[in-house]
């Protein structure tokens, strides 16, 4: 494996309802590594990504990311070596125009303001939203939201990119951009999703977590031949695989007219 980016350590996190989101979860991802955290709703996925970017803390176990222990003395350092892409856009938008969303994270990180602009306008080209700059995000369609807010990394350019549920009510341009995103991208990615034809698509690894804890992790073709397993863990990889194929059926027939 290559240097590890991500790495956990027997980490447990019980809710103060007594809820146990994780339980002795232990992994590493190596730098460059795409891989899928997938599970059913409950499985702790969500959970993984707060203690990932220090919103939560770990009550036994640790964690490392890009090498630097997760705990408070680490977090501005953490936060610029992670970048997480929530799953809903409005959680990542607020300011009064989309340039200023964009410009958020590199003035926070004491850029002067020439580097803020130049990072700025490179990622909103990269998005296409070049146009929108002045826009107020919440005037946005929900597909040029979740652009903005994968510009609003961008700019930061982390080492890890963290994306919660990237494909989740996408129309099919928005969702293949993403996408295509993911696929192209040469940093190391987390992708936390239900959707496993989405996961199929663009991460090379998976790791199921059911009920807190990690139950299966291995190569894609290894998981996805693993279908009767799966459904013990309320994930139905057939019905995906069959998505998955549609989808390169309509590629092929669209790349033919």
């Amino acid at each position: 494996m290559n240097a590890i980016a991500l790495n956990l350590d027997g980490v447990h996190y019980r809710y103060p309802d007594n809820t146990v989101a994780l339980s002795d979860v232990t992994f590493s991802v190596g730098r460059g590594e795409k891989a899928a955290i997938v599970g059913p709703n409950g499985a702790g996925k969500s959970t993984l990504l707060m203690l990932l970017n220090g919103v939560l803390s770990a009550q036994r176990g640790s964690l490392k990311v890009d090498g630097r222990i997760v705990c408070k003395k680490n977090l501005k350092k953490v936060r610029q070596s992670i970048g997480l892409v929530f799953q809903n856009p409005d959680d990542q938008l607020f300011c009064p125009t989309v340039f200023e969303d964009v410009a958020f994270g590199p003035r926070n990180m004491g850029l002067p303001e020439d580097e803020v602009s130049r990072r700025v306008d490179a990622a909103l080209e990269l998005v296409g939203m070049t146009l929108l700059a002045k826009r107020s995000a919440h005037h946005l369609s929900y597909g040029q939201k979740k652009r903005v807010a994968l510009a609003t990394v961008l700019s930061m350019k982390p080492a890890i990119w963290a994306f919660d549920e990237p494909s989740a009510n996408l129309d099919p341009q928005s969702q293949q951009a993403i996408e295509a995103f993911i696929t192209d991208c040469k940093d190391t990615v987390l992708v936390v999703t239900q959707d496993l034809s989405f996961a199929a698509e663009t991460c090379d690894r998976v790791i199921v977590l059911f009920e807190g804890r990690v139950v299966r992790d291995g190569p894609l073709a290894e998981i996805l031949g693993e279908a009767d397993q799966m459904k013990r863990y309320h994930l139905d990889l057939e019905r995906h695989c069959r998505t998955c194929d549609r989808i390169r059926q309509i590629r092929k027939i669209s790349s033919q007219v």
